[in-house]
Formats: structure tokens, C-alpha cells, sequence
């Protein structure tokens, strides 16, 4: 007879055997994409001893050998943060929008909190310090920067990701905005209230449940296809055809337009029609509110839902290949899914999680100053840009002088910044700065990009170098394959003296093999 333990003892297991903090949770995880088998029902569903042996053996007591078999000895394994759950990694403000390419909160900590790193008691920054991030992306620096008591400084070309950076830095009128976005809910609401699509999808989810638990039983078909008792793509395949029978006589019944007129925008591209009515309503809502920070934080919002709602499959959501307008066979989830009619479900848990993270975040925030200016870091003249924004803490910049730099540059030839937020700059007519992005994934990664790359990083250290005090530290955090930053730091007459390799376990790319980034320490020569 197997032996069988619940989830919350199988949890506790783990803890103890595998020094890995584990929650409940986690092992529900693990058995609805078929890590673990499932035994028993919900209410008494038991997990065997067995299966968690086999799986935490092969992903705790040999990943850090199995990493470093493809990457080398050299790789730096407590960079790693394996200890942290996903929760941790994405905790109050640093899941408030998705963003590619940002690094983990807990990366920031460790070289910024000198309490955390193991330097032999060298520490690079003080509370009180000033530290700068030139590439700011989604603001990991500052907002962890703020943690810790240090004041931040960041610069972004794209407006967009400079909003996401200061709408998680920025103290928020919490009441007065859960009392906006409860008002716009309740009206949309009442909007789709007799809507023909609410109907039509309501009993398309009652088909697919039907469908689903006869066809790809939950989590005993994932588990089949991990142990390959299954031809996953065949099977999915047949009866994706099966499906779209229904899914069209559904439509027919309903009468639902699935296509807006034209394709010429992104908007119009990638939004079934039942959905842009529906942005379209929020989005008039938002216009008519008065204060600034509260439109803005819903323009958040409403940016992060449609992010979600996108015509596409849940495989292909963060990097789009071609709109879908039918039901159809899912990888991620192992069974039929179907695009999205309505964004009402997803603009209310975001809404709320909204208000959540920002509260949890105002527990922890210290009394410093984090700002992302919109700039180019290559030419912009950071004093005067912040003596026109804050005086006060201008001239402490001048007085005091920036202690040093945490950042993330673009790594060549990988991302199109503005693109990835493409709808954002739709919807809210934002100024796009395409052309001032510094190796962006439409200039490829040959030797022209290449040296357009190491002209663009050079010149922003050189720049931001005129606001460093003379005792600065810089981290660089980059996957350098192409070895660009020895030549980096020379033309920015600087010295890498120290570099830290860690591998990157937590990737929402499809490609998941083992992958790893350089922080790189530099100073002057």
C-alpha cells in the first residue's frame, strides 16, 4: 500500500527533508499540472510519498549540479534565491503590471542591504544614500531602494514604464481610489448587465466544463502526458476540431460579432470586438476623473486587464504570434480554452489586487524620495531635471551626489520595449520613443547592433559618471554573450572589478533551459 499524505503534511514533509520552505499551496500546484498524482477527492485529496520523493529529488538535490554542469562552477548558486517562493518574488508593488525583463526584488536587497550580502563586511550603501537606475524599466530598484531607506533616482525612455516606476513608488489616496474603482465596476457592470456576450460566454465556460472534465480529467490527463501515456498534440488536436461545433453554433445562437471592422491598430488587431465595447466604456470613465494619481493608478489597471485579454493563447500571451477568435487546444493548461468576451473578472481581481499591493506596500515604505524621470539617459542633465520637479531634493543631489548605480541595461537584440506595452501606448496615446531604446530586438544582434550597443551603454555611464560621487559603486546586471562589457567599461573609463554569475531559475519564457546573468561590478580606472 502506497503511503499517502495530505497536502498540508506533505507540505510540512518537504520543509523538513528538503530544507525548502513549502507551502500548501505549492503542492496543490504541482498536482493540477501533473507533478504529482492526485489521490482521493477534494475534500480528502491525499498526495504519494513516492511522487514527492521523485520529483524533489530531481528538482532540489540536483538542480544546483545540474546548473552548473551546463553553466559552470563558477556560477554563483545563493544568488540563485531558490529559498524564495513565487509569492515572495512578486511581492506588494512588483506585481502591479507585468514587465519583461526585469529582475527580482530580492537581487536589489542583496547588494544594496549591506545586512544581506556577504562581502566580508564591505557595504556599498548606506541608509540615506542616493542610488541611481538608468535603465528603470518597472522600478524594481527604487521600489526596493524605498524599502531599505535609500533614496532612488530613475530614468526611462518609454513614459509608460516611468508611470508603472512611480505609480509603485508614490504614496496613493487609497479610499479616494477604491471609492473611484468600485463607482467604475458598478457601471460596467450595469453596462454588460444584458449583454448578448456575457450570456454566450457564460454557457460557452458551462460547454467547456462539460467538455473538459469528460475529455481532459483534472490533473489525471496532465499527468498522462508527463509520463507520455499520451500523444498530447494529437489527442488536443482532434478534439479542439470536436469543440468548434459548439463553439459555432453558440455564436450563431447568440448572434455575437467576434471581429471589430479593421486590424489597422493594435487594438484593433489583437480585441475581439465584445471586448473593446467594453474598453471603450472604461476607458471614457477614466477620462472624466479629476485627480491625477488616481486616473493614473486606474490607467494601470485597466492597462494590466487588457494586457490579459488579448485575442491570443494563453501559451503565446507574452509573446504574441496571431489573433484567435475560436476555442482551441491548450498546452498551458491541458485542455480546451477559449479567448476572452468579456473583461469584467479580470478588471475586478486586478482592481483589487491593485488596492492590496499598494497598502501592503505602505507598511513597509520609508520616509526617502524615489522618482523615474522620462529621459534618455545618454544626454540627460539630471540636476536641473530635478531641481524643476523637487527642490528640495535637487539640491541635496548636488550637495551629496549619487552614491552609485543598480541597473538592468536591455540586453542586445532581446526586447522592443515600447512594443511589449503596445496597447498601453494604444489606449492612452502615450509619446512612443521607439528610436532612443538601446538594443532593441528590431535591430537584431549583429555586429552593427552590437556596436550600437556598446556605444549607447558607454555613453550612459559616461553621462551618469557627472553625478556619481568620487567614491562610486555601479552593478550592471546583463546576460553577456557576446563579452561587450569589458569593452563597456573601458570606453566609459571605468574597470570591471569583480563579477557575480548567478542563474536565473524563474523565467516566464517558453525556452526554460538553464540560463544565467553576470552582475557586473565596476569602478573607476
Amino acid at each position: 500500500m502506497e503511503n499517502l499524505l495530505s497536502i498540508k503534511e506533505a507540505s510540512k514533509w518537504v520543509t523538513e527533508h528538503y530544507g525548502k520552505k513549502t507551502d500548501p499551496s505549492q503542492i496543490s500546484y504541482l498536482m493540477q499540472y501533473g507533478h504529482l498524482r492526485k489521490i482521493g477527492n477534494n475534500s480528502n485529496t491525499k498526495v504519494p510519498l513516492e511522487d514527492l520523493r521523485k520529483y524533489y529529488d530531481s528538482n532540489v538535490n540536483n538542480l544546483e549540479k545540474k546548473w552548473k554542469k551546463h553553466l559552470g562552477e563558477d556560477l554563483n548558486w545563493k544568488l540563485s534565491f531558490d529559498e524564495y517562493s513565487e509569492k515572495e518574488r512578486t511581492k506588494h508593488v512588483h506585481r502591479l503590471h507585468p514587465y519583461k525583463g526585469k529582475f527580482i526584488p530580492q537581487l536589489v536587497e542583496y547588494f544594496l542591504d549591506g545586512h544581506l550580502n556577504d562581502f566580508k563586511k564591505e557595504v556599498f550603501f548606506q541608509p540615506g544614500d542616493i542610488v541611481l537606475d538608468p535603465f528603470c524599466g518597472s522600478g524594481t530598484t527604487l521600489v526596493q531602494a524605498n524599502e531599505i531607506g535609500i533614496n532612488a533616482i530613475g530614468i526611462d525612455v518609454s513614459e509608460f514604464n516611468s508611470l508603472i516606476s512611480n505609480i509603485k513608488v508614490q504614496k496613493h489616496d487609497i479610499l479616494r481610489l477604491n471609492t473611484e474603482i468600485n463607482r467604475i465596476t458598478q457601471l460596467l457592470s450595469e453596462f454588460i448587465y444584458n449583454s448578448a456576450s456575457v450570456k454566450f460566454e457564460e454557457k460557452l465556460l458551462e460547454e467547456l466544463n462539460r467538455f473538459n472534465n469528460k475529455y481532459f480529467p483534472s490533473p489525471d490527463f496532465k499527468y498522462e502526458v508527463r509520463n507520455l501515456n499520451t500523444n498530447e498534440w494529437q489527442y488536443g488536436k482532434d478534439k479542439e476540431v470536436e469543440f468548434i461545433t459548439i463553439f459555432n453554433s453558440l455564436i450563431d445562437k447568440y448572434k455575437i460579432e467576434v471581429l471589430q471592422d479593421s486590424d489597422n491598430t493594435f487594438i484593433e488587431k489583437w480585441y475581439l470586438k465584445p471586448i473593446r465595447k467594453e474598453i471603450d466604456f472604461i476607458q471614457q470613465l477614466i477620462k472624466d476623473i479629476d485627480d491625477e494619481d488616481t486616473r493614473q493608478v486606474i490607467e494601470i489597471i485597466l492597462s494590466r486587464t487588457v494586457r490579459s485579454c488579448r485575442a491570443t493563447t494563453h501559451s503565446d500571451l507574452a509573446t504574441l504570434k496571431k489573433p484567435i477568435a475560436q476555442t482551441y487546444y491548450c498546452h498551458k493548461h491541458y485542455k480546451i480554452c477559449k479567448p476572452l468576451f468579456s473583461i469584467f473578472s479580470w478588471w475586478q481581481r486586478y482592481s483589487q489586487d491593485t488596492i492590496k499591493r499598494l497598502s501592503e506596500f505602505d507598511y513597509l515604505r520609508t520616509n526617502t524620495y524615489q522618482i523615474c524621470l522620462t529621459d534618455d539617459s545618454r544626454t540627460i542633465d539630471l540636476f536641473d531635471s530635478l531641481k524643476k520637479i523637487n527642490s528640495v531634493f535637487g539640491k541635496q543631489l548636488q550637495n551629496k551626489k549619487i552614491k552609485g548605480i543598480f541597473s538592468s541595461p536591455p540586453y542586445v537584440g532581446l526586447i522592443d520595449y515600447h512594443e511589449q506595452h503596445a496597447y498601453a501606448y494604444d489606449l492612452f496615446k502615450y509619446k512612443r520613443q521607439d528610436k532612443l531604446e538601446i538594443g532593441p530586438l528590431f535591430k537584431g544582434r549583429g555586429k552593427e547592433a552590437r556596436d550600437s550597443y556598446i556605444e549607447g551603454i558607454s555613453k550612459v555611464l559616461l553621462n551618469c559618471k557627472k553625478y556619481l560621487a568620487d567614491d562610486y559603486h555601479v552593478f550592471l546586471v546583463a546576460n553577456d554573450k557576446f563579452n561587450l562589457y569589458p569593452i563597456i567599461a573601458e570606453k566609459a573609463g571605468m574597470e570591471i572589478i569583480n563579477q557575480f554569475k548567478r542563474p536565473v531559475l524563474s523565467r516566464v519564457e517558453k525556452d526554460k533551459s538553464a540560463y544565467s546573468e553576470t552582475i557586473f561590478q565596476m569602478k573607476e580606472i
